[in-house]
């Protein structure tokens, strides 16, 4: 079905699919066969969102890890596990309804999943702080790893963030020193370790859930050390240069994979998964369960000391001698 655009640069695919609807609709109330003109025009859609999709500039792709539609990290867990308990709290200060955690079944395996959950309106993202983790997320987030490590099950993250929580109380209550906690741990976590990047992976708002020893991310998902709006006002002073900061910062899936950030690409429908939540569902469920199988193979000890050399390794330059003339 059509729907409302919030893409700017969906606005010409959109409107042709309205006029199908309409088309559609008119047919059947008047009785008159038009099937033939609606064939025509839905393959004019088809090869038009093929065109756009096919040559989205980095900011474009932003767009569409943000939009409102896209399957969030409880869409994910009704479809894709079973026997979900969601736990609470961090046994320090309280609980942080930004992340959503809990045991269940992924093909009857029983794991730990956990995710950053945004709102679908004012209401819910009030609620969940638009998926923004305070400390208290981070510490639930350990502590249930820490769980899971006791009854050996494997930790599914689930990345969807713009990045943590900057206000005043989440400093004064230990944001920065709660990330670096769950990296220290994460890194020697005796159990294997999967990270989903389902929508906006941002900075180590994303990193204190997502350092794993296998990590993926959606066609149309991004991963950033900032924001491209807050990049832009750092260097240029001025947000409007968010297109621009979202070119340099690198931070589509084809850069990610090229320096080693991510491991996979996860394909989406075309369109993205708010077109298609169950055929994104189904290549999430595809990933997750051959890198659950590899891992799950691997020895312990061969495990840690294979996620400790990937991680180590990021970063790294060479010094090559400038030749004098």
């Amino acid at each position: 079905m059509a729907y409302e655009a919030e893409l700017d640069f969906e606005r010409p695919l959109v409107e042709l699919e309205k006029k199908i609807e309409e088309l559609r609709a008119a047919g059947e109330k008047g009785g008159v066969n038009i099937k033939k003109e609606i064939a025509s025009l839905e393959a004019r859609a088809a090869g038009l969102k093929k065109e756009i999709y096919a040559g989205l500039t980095p900011w474009q792709r932003y767009k569409v890890a943000r939009h409102p539609r896209r399957p969030f990290t409880l869409d994910y867990i009704g479809t894709l596990f079973t026997d979900f308990t969601e736990l609470h709290g961090d046994r320090a200060f309280g609980d942080d309804p930004a992340l959503v955690a809990g045991f269940a079944r992924f093909g009857g395996r029983p794991v730990l999943v956990m995710g950053q959950q945004k709102g679908r309106d004012v209401k819910e993202n009030i609620i969940r702080n638009f998926g923004m983790m305070n400390p208290e997320g981070y510490r639930k987030a350990l502590r249930l790893m820490k769980l899971a490590e006791k009854f050996s099950r494997p930790v599914i993250s689930l990345i969807d963030t713009a990045g943590a929580y900057p206000g005043i109380g989440a400093e004064e209550r230990g944001q920065s020193e709660a990330i670096a906690r769950n990296l220290a741990e994460m890194s020697a976590l005796r159990v294997p370790t999967i990270a989903v990047i389902i929508g906006e992976g941002g900075s180590g708002g994303a990193l204190g859930i997502g350092l794993s020893d296998r990590v993926a991310i959606l066609e149309y998902s991004v991963y950033s050390v900032v924001s491209p709006e807050g990049c832009a006002a750092i260097l240029w002073r001025d947000a409007k240069n968010a297109a621009d900061a979202a070119k340099a910062l690198k931070m589509t899936p084809n850069d990610l994979l090229e320096f080693g950030i991510v491991d996979e690409i996860i394909p989406e429908p075309l369109g993205g998964a708010h077109r298609d939540p169950a055929a994104a569902a189904e290549s999430v469920k595809a990933s997750i369960t051959r890198n659950l199988g590899e891992l799950e193979k691997m020895p312990l000890e061969k495990l840690l000391e294979i996620r400790l050399k990937k991680y180590l390794a990021m970063g790294r330059f060479l010094e090559v001698p400038v030749e004098t003339v």
